[in-house]
């Protein structure tokens, strides 16, 4: 397998994002919906091109952008793009909550490459993280229905992408104590 250009994780995850957002300020919603779409395959496209692989997380965002985009666009309405965040982020609290329940900390399965933790590590991290798409997915939902379109639009594009990456920052001590000792000693 070959290595992935350093440009296509943050274009895969962002890029889409992007597109929508200049699109709807540009366009309106409708034609931001139907660019979200476009570019999320385009970037599921990309992404399998260059790992052969397709990560679940991405798939499982492409099936679901599909389905609310088509019917945000088959029936003229917006509240199913809308709506798809809060599906989206109840669907990883339900996945990360689940595991948890089993005793199988899922969010070792996204992050295990990039931390090395002990099994409590994984068990906070993930009952935090569990916690954290449950609190996004309620906002999402007040957002959508007590705000304008606009402020729908900033909260999802940049203020979620901010409020995830405040809160991956807030996880960084509990990460440092509950790193395993080969992982800490590798990085002295």
């Amino acid at each position: 397998m070959r290595a992935a250009p350093s440009w296509l994780k943050p274009t895969v995850d962002f890029g889409p994002l992007a597109l929508f957002l200049g699109v709807y300020w540009l366009k309106g919603m409708l034609p931001a919906t139907a660019a979200l779409m476009a570019a999320t395959a385009v970037a599921l496209v990309l992404s399998f091109f260059y790992t052969r692989k397709l990560a679940l997380m991405p798939l499982v965002t492409a099936v679901i952008v599909g389905v609310f985009g088509g019917l945000t666009l088959w029936l003229n309405d917006d509240t199913f793009i809308k709506m798809k965040p809060t599906i989206i982020y109840g669907l990883f609290a339900a996945v990360i909550g689940g595991g948890l329940a089993l005793g199988k900390p899922t969010v070792k399965v996204v992050l295990g490459e990039a931390f090395q933790l002990n099994e409590g590590g994984w068990k906070r991290l993930s009952l935090r993280f569990c916690l954290f798409f449950i609190a996004m997915a309620l906002t999402n939902e007040v957002v959508r229905r007590v705000a304008s379109d606009d402020v729908w639009v900033l909260w999802k594009v940049p203020g979620s992408i901010a409020l995830t990456f405040v809160f991956m920052l807030a996880q960084m001590p509990l990460i440092q104590r509950h790193k395993l000792a080969e992982a800490a000693s590798a990085e002295d």
